[in-house]
């Protein structure tokens, strides 16, 4: 049981990094326009889905509620 609390572990690392990639992408992209080799789609991906989830009304609503619960119920950890 242990082996899966590491792997966890590595996942919840991994999507930290990658949200601090993102955030970094959308600040760089603020600064400097959309024209940022590498980093040009990051805010039209977001805004995309974004737009997606408001489009979908009440369905999309539900599923920013799960995407929200997911990420902060990552955050805490269970130790036995």
């Amino acid at each position: 049981m242990n082996s899966i609390n590491v792997v966890k572990g590595w996942i919840r690392e991994f999507i930290d990094l990658a949200l601090l990639f993102i955030a970094v992408g959308v600040v760089v992209q603020i600064i400097f326009g959309p024209d940022v080799a590498y980093l040009s789609s990051i805010t039209e991906n977001l805004m995309n889905f974004i737009a997606e989830l408001g489009t979908n009304g009440f369905v999309g609503l539900i599923a920013l509620f799960v995407i929200v619960w997911v990420f902060t119920k990552g955050g805490q950890t269970q130790h036995s």
